[in-house]
């Protein structure tokens, strides 16, 4: 299975348009994230505000979520903006009840206006216990297209060919210090496994762990709770 975002594969189309008002972009791509059913449905860019507009389903008998009030965007440079409000979600300890198994709860988070020319951000939860997170959240349109593009062709192709797609958008994106650089590395391993070719998935392995990817131990650390770690 390839991994576009945490657990599992989903193909996302990405969509942007401007106005004089605001930019919407429609199902970013994102590197890792938290829970598996949180999913962020657009993200709205204005001069006065950053929105995300999230939704998790719940998949467990009395399930029940909130947002702790200290969530913060994450430049790549490490600097942070605090949440400024969220909407439709309990702040923690107060939790929002799942009434169903499948029931989705939609619900929106406003930060400060992003900075000048940002190509991806995290969104991390700072809480007592699972807290929710996005890594490499990515702003880039073009990216977002070859992106989709990628993994389109990647959940139809063979490993070994696999291999070859995502070396090479690795290959364009290298020195950029883009967000989504480990997750291209982790597709890449992935298919070296699928192929039972360790030697490669070693290579490619050491290579990630002397990238000096963004969020590098994060990725590392996805590999390692998977049972791969060379």
């Amino acid at each position: 299975m390839w991994i576009r975002k945490l657990f599992f594969l989903i193909l996302s189309t990405v969509y942007c348009f401007s106005s004089t008002l605001a930019q919407v972009i429609i199902q970013p791509n994102y590197g890792l994230k938290s829970h598996e059913t949180l999913e962020i449905r657009n993200i709205e860019l204005t001069s006065s505000t950053t929105t995300f507009y999230l939704s998790i389903e719940n998949r467990i008998p009395n399930g029940n979520f909130c947002a702790d009030k200290n969530i913060f965007m994450i430049y790549p440079d490490g600097s942070r903006s605090k949440l400024a409000s969220s909407t439709g979600i309990p702040v923690c300890p107060d939790t929002y009840k799942f009434k169903t198994i499948g029931e989705k709860l939609d619900f929106i988070l406003t930060f400060p206006p992003l900075k000048p020319d940002t190509k991806w951000v995290d969104i991390l939860e700072e809480c007592n216990e699972d807290c929710f997170s996005f890594y490499g959240v990515t702003l880039d349109n073009e990216l977002n297209r070859k992106l989709d593009d990628i993994f389109s062709k990647a959940s139809k192709g063979k490993p070994s060919d696999n291999i070859n797609l995502f070396t090479a958008l690795l290959d364009s994106i290298d020195n950029q210090n883009l967000g989504i650089e480990g997750l291209l590395y982790i597709n890449i391993i992935n298919a070296a496994v699928e192929e039972a070719d360790k030697v490669n998935a070693i290579v490619w392995y050491k290579r990630l762990a002397s990238s000096g990817a963004p969020r590098l131990n994060q990725y590392l650390k996805y590999l390692n709770d998977k049972g791969i770690k060379y």
